[in-house]
Parts: structure tokens; C-alpha cells; sequence
């Protein structure tokens, strides 16, 4: 997290004090408390014939490493819908949400998520082509995985 220096009511410069059990930013002219949201991804675990589907990162961290369909939760977004979106985005495929497989905790990297939703999906229609910040999809064998990314991913597939 970036340190927070200014008010983001006032404008006022903050001071950092303990407040509810942790140092935050506090604007010492209106009385504003900086709390931090958390972050909140959603993924989906898609199996078909003892296989599972994966794309391949084009972005950094982990560029060319291999993830679960997965992305952000807007604000104003139902988890679940969101999984639906960022599978579609990634893959071409329109999926229906199925079940909450997972909640993993854990920020695994300075832009990454607080929380990932994991959710089991089956494939309902579409062309199976990578896209948005997949370069490649594809279905791999559970006991035949390619190098994975994320430590959710890692914990979804093996345990």
C-alpha cells in the first residue's frame, strides 16, 4: 500500500496514529480516518472429463505462468457475476456459476487481491480464444499442470 499523505476529504496533510488497533491516517484539521478496503478477486473452476481450464497470464506478475479464469470485483458487482465476466473476458466462454468452492485469503503481491472468491462453473456456450490478459487457454490434466501463478490458484488445484 502506498502511503497515504493527504486527506481525501479536507486535503489536510495526515498524520499517522494508532487507532482501532493499527496506525492509520488521520486528518488532524476534520477528524477523517483512513481505512483501507480491501481488494476482492473472483475466479472460477472450470472441469470437464477429469481436466481443468486454464489461461495463461500476458501481465506482469507472473506473465507467462498459468491461473484460474479470475479478475476484480467492481464496487457495485455481485461476486459471482463478476466471476462470469472475467471468465468471459479471458477465455470467450459463457460459464454458469455454479457454487462457492473457496475463500482465500492472503495479498500475494503489492497490486493484487486481499481476498479471492473461488467458484466452481460449467461451461454453458462459445469459442474457446484467449483474450483481455490471457494469451492462451487451455485444458490441461489435474496431474499434468503447467507451472501455475498465485498461491490461490496453487491451493485450488493442489490441495
Amino acid at each position: 500500500m502506498r502511503p497515504v499523505k493527504f486527506c481525501m476529504r479536507c486535503g489536510g496533510e495526515v498524520n499517522h496514529v494508532e487507532k482501532f488497533g493499527k496506525v492509520r491516517p488521520v486528518c488532524p484539521q476534520c477528524g477523517f480516518i483512513y481505512f483501507q478496503d480491501p481488494k476482492v478477486a473472483a475466479a472460477v473452476l472450470i472441469e470437464k472429463d477429469s481436466r481443468v481450464l486454464l489461461v495463461r497470464r500476458v501481465n506482469e506478475p507472473f506473465r507467462g505462468l498459468w491461473t484460474l479464469p479470475a479478475g476484480f470485483i467492481n464496487a457495485d458487482e455481485d461476486p459471482a457475476e463478476a466471476a462470469a465476466r472475467e471468465c468471459f473476458e479471458e477465455t470467450n466462454l459463457v460459464v454458469k456459476i455454479k457454487k462457492v468452492l473457496d475463500v482465500i485469503a492472503g495479498r500475494e503481491h503489492e497490486r493484487g487481491a486481499d481476498f479471492v472468491i473461488v467458484y466452481s462453473a460449467e461451461v454453458i456456450s462459445g469459442e474457446m480464444s484467449p483474450a483481455d490478459d490471457a494469451d492462451a487457454v487451455e485444458w490441461f490434466e489435474r496431474n499434468n499442470l503447467p507451472q501455475l501463478a498465485f498461491k490461490a490458484t496453487q491451493k485450488v488445484l493442489m490441495g
